[in-house]
Formats: C-alpha cells, sequence, structure tokens
C-alpha cells in the first residue's frame, strides 16, 4: 500500500510525528499529501529557535493555534539588546538582518491581505489575530530583543482567551504592557516579563494591585539599568551600561 492510499486520519497522525521541515518536504510530493500539509488541525502548536527560523514558508497559520513559542538562545541576542545608540556600525548591521522578522511575523497573524498591510504598515501595525488566530492561549517569546510593546498589548487585546504570556530577554519591552495586563489581561493566568531591563517595580505593583491572583515573575528585570531616552544621559550611567555588556 502507498502512503497516500491511507486515509486523512492516518496521514494527519503520521505528519504529527514530524517537524515543520520534513512536513514541507513530504508536502511537496503530491496533492494529497499538500492537502494534508495545509490542515489547520495540524499546526495548534508553533516553536521556532530564532528569528530566522521565520523566514521560511514550513507552517501554517491557522484557527487552530494554541501555542506559540519564538526562543532565541544565541550570542547575538546581546548586541539585540544594547541600546541602539551605543551600537558600532558593525554591531547595526548585524541587527538590521533580522529586526523586523518578530515584527512581521506577527503581522501575518492579521486578517488582512499582504498589499493591506504594506499600504497601511505604519497605520493599522498592530491588527492581530482578530479572527486568525482567535484560540491562542499561550504565547512564549525569549530573546526577542526588537520587539516592542505595541505587538504584545494587540495580543493581549485581540487574543481574548491568552491564559500564558511568557516574556524573556526582551530588552525594548516597558511597563506598558503592565499596564496593559491590568486592561486586557483577564483571561491571563500566567505571566513572565524575566529579565526585560525596562520593567519597572512601580509597573509590577500595579499588576500585582489589579491582579493578585495573577502568577507573576519578574526575575532580575526591576533591579536591571533601564535604556536612557538618548545620549545625553549621565556619564556614571553610560559606564555601568557598557560594563555591562
Amino acid at each position: 500500500m502507498q502512503l497516500t492510499e491511507l486515509n486523512r486520519e492516518c496521514l494527519l497522525h503520521i505528519f504529527s510525528f514530524l517537524d515543520k521541515a520534513n512536513r514541507k518536504s513530504l508536502s511537496r510530493t503530491c496533492r494529497v499529501l499538500r492537502e494534508v500539509f495545509l490542515e489547520p488541525a495540524l499546526w495548534s502548536l508553533l516553536c521556532f529557535s530564532s528569528p530566522s527560523d521565520l523566514r521560511k514558508d514550513n507552517f501554517v497559520l491557522s484557527p487552530a493555534l494554541r501555542s506559540l513559542s519564538i526562543c532565541w538562545h544565541s550570542s547575538r541576542v546581546k548586541v539585540c539588546n544594547i541600546e541602539d545608540w551605543m551600537k558600532s556600525s558593525f554591531q547595526r548591521d548585524i541587527c538590521n538582518r533580522h529586526s523586523n522578522l518578530v515584527n512581521s511575523f506577527l503581522l501575518q497573524i492579521s486578517d488582512r491581505s499582504v498589499r493591506e498591510r504594506a499600504a497601511s504598515f505604519f497605520s493599522s501595525l498592530f491588527c492581530l489575530c482578530k479572527t486568525k488566530c482567535p484560540n491562542l492561549l499561550s504565547v512564549t517569546l525569549s530573546g526577542c530583543g526588537h520587539l516592542t510593546d505595541g505587538y504584545i498589548v494587540q495580543i493581549l487585546q485581540k487574543c481574548t482567551k491568552l491564559d500564558t504570556l511568557k516574556l524573556e530577554n526582551c530588552a525594548r519591552l516597558t511597563d506598558k504592557i503592565l499596564e496593559a495586563v491590568t486592561i486586557y489581561g483577564s483571561s491571563l493566568r500566567t505571566l513572565h516579563v524575566d529579565f526585560c531591563r525596562n520593567i519597572s517595580e512601580e509597573g509590577l505593583g500595579l499588576v500585582r494591585g489589579k491582579h493578585p491572583a495573577l502568577c507573576l515573575s519578574a526575575e532580575r528585570s526591576a533591579t536591571m539599568i533601564p535604556d536612557q531616552p538618548d545620549k545625553r544621559g549621565g556619564l556614571g550611567r553610560a559606564m555601568k551600561k557598557r560594563l555591562l555588556w
């Protein structure tokens, strides 16, 4: 018996044991397996080990998505987390190659067409997953140094079933996401903002006061040196930054 002679349930079961790359390779062999590859039920969990994985056309975004994880553990994360004004031209060049990958991926979750997104990139940058991925329950983002508050705020606003939000080593995130948790995070049960240097104790206190039952973790975040708004900060603070890196 040939593989394509199996029923759809069996094929889906076989595909479930394969990683994204092997699913994609198998889907290129015939129309039947391509249809199995595109089955939404197959893509309830998406895990990426680096932003560059987001460039690969080997996954499907669908309403079946329940859990999303983008975790980058690399020495380049340190470069991403350096404040822009402190980066050398070489470091800026490294960051320019991937600075928009995570943000662009979140844009793919929106309901808009590629043309619409390109035309209104700034005006509707954060129209996320109202119907594309409405059942998202868990989001984990680690080492995404170029991710900014607006994307997380809109995930909280649009993904009303979100139960778990884990953010680690995302240097550009600030107290704005904590304020958004108090407004939109009614279904949230777990929140991690570990090693996010622009998170303050005041912001954490706001969340604790509004949502005392929330399982909140903020390892090192409130004790790290926050970013300077520009180069005009004191010499001592700038020197501390350089010593850290």
